[in-house]
């Protein structure tokens, strides 16, 4: 039986002495931040009994700061995994004493999101959403940066011009990415459908015009059947799907822009045989791997949940410790690709 990590193995690990981890682990005297958290993270990493008393010691003369997300669809695997991220990078932001609060909207109602962002105001320092594109949602990141609290958007770009920044994928440009696996893999002319979430998600209207914008140059046998809306609910998708699949028996691919997909999965998995249908997902979750496997779905187009965690809360900090930037940008993330061999 594998004996119990010792502070020697901390700091074997941390790359210091094992006098500068007592004085971190005990308090006896200040250590450089960069020191101190790094003796943090390898007790962290090699699992040494002490660690979360270490994290404590670390933070204790640390600015305290809370961090508020406003995300969507709380019981969703994908959203699930990226509060824990979101949890974690919050833990590891360095420099200040993170806390972080959240919110889920339980529809795409622009004045639900749009109340929950307003709600952030004295529980948060800097408020990072998934929200719909409205001037609902406009007007609530006005509000709070007229309370000198910063508002981002993740994954949907919403309040340009105003938000401090977006984060997330180029979506115009996972438009494309969909296309093209479709187009390569598709065995002959047919058709091809593509559904979005609703016509609030800026992101979803950007990858439908990738989409489309791919084929007219580089697969116009292909013809795209007229966009469909599933409001990203599993049975409405489930449902479009099989009929999809009744009235065109030459359809050749599809595209879930958004939530939903685990109906459309579902529906190709009972009527098509592996292959017969090129199936194109967004994030990667134990459905959408499950039907890789089983050659259901060609690609799974995933957001890097790390990166994006790390990236977005270091622009908090930033924001809130400097101010917001005087011009408002945009920060894509390269998209994580799956395919069948590689899960």
């Amino acid at each position: 039986m594998a004996s119990r990590p010792t502070i020697t193995d901390v700091a074997r690990e941390a790359g210091v002495s094992v006098a500068t981890v007592d004085r971190v682990l005990n308090a006896r005297e200040k250590v450089r931040e960069d020191t101190a958290n790094r003796v943090y993270e390898a007790a962290r990493k090699i699992g040494y009994h002490a660690a979360p008393l270490i994290g404590q010691r670390v933070q204790l003369d640390l600015p305290r700061m809370r961090f508020g997300f406003v995300l969507h669809k709380e019981r969703q695997a994908f959203y699930q995994a990226m509060r824990a991220e979101m949890e974690r990078a919050v833990a590891q932001t360095p420099g200040v004493r993170g806390q972080a609060v959240f919110e889920f909207s339980t529809s795409q109602s622009p004045a639900e999101f749009a109340g929950l962002m307003e709600s952030m105001a004295g529980r948060a320092d800097a408020v990072a959403a998934t929200a719909v594109t409205h001037p609902d949602v406009t007007e609530a990141v006005v509000s709070l940066a007229g309370k000198g609290i910063p508002c981002f958007a993740m994954l949907n770009d919403f309040a340009q011009g105003i938000r401090p920044n977006y984060v997330g994928l180029n979506n115009i440009k996972v438009g494309r990415i969909a296309a093209h696996i479709i187009a390569q893999t598709a065995r002959k002319p047919g058709k091809v459908a593509v559904f979005v979430g609703g016509y609030r998600w800026h992101g979803h209207e950007l990858r439908e015009t990738g989409f489309r914008s791919y084929f007219r140059e580089y697969a116009p046998d292909l013809t795209i059947l007229d966009t469909l809306v599933n409001l990203e609910t599993r049975q409405l998708t489930y449902e479009a799907t099989l009929d999809l699949l009744g009235r065109h028996p030459d359809l050749r691919g599809i595209y879930c822009a958004g939530g939903g997909m685990e109906g459309a999965i579902a529906a190709v998995q009972e009527q098509r045989a592996p292959g017969e249908v090129q199936l194109v997902v967004n994030e990667l979750t134990p459905e959408s791997r499950s039907a890789l496997v089983s050659r259901h779905v060609a690609m799974v187009i995933s957001t890097p949940l790390a990166r994006l965690c790390s990236d977005m809360t270091a622009m908090m900090v930033d924001a809130v410790t400097n101010g917001a930037p005087r011009v408002s940008g945009q920060h894509f993330l390269q998209p994580d690709l799956f395919l069948p061999e590689s899960v």
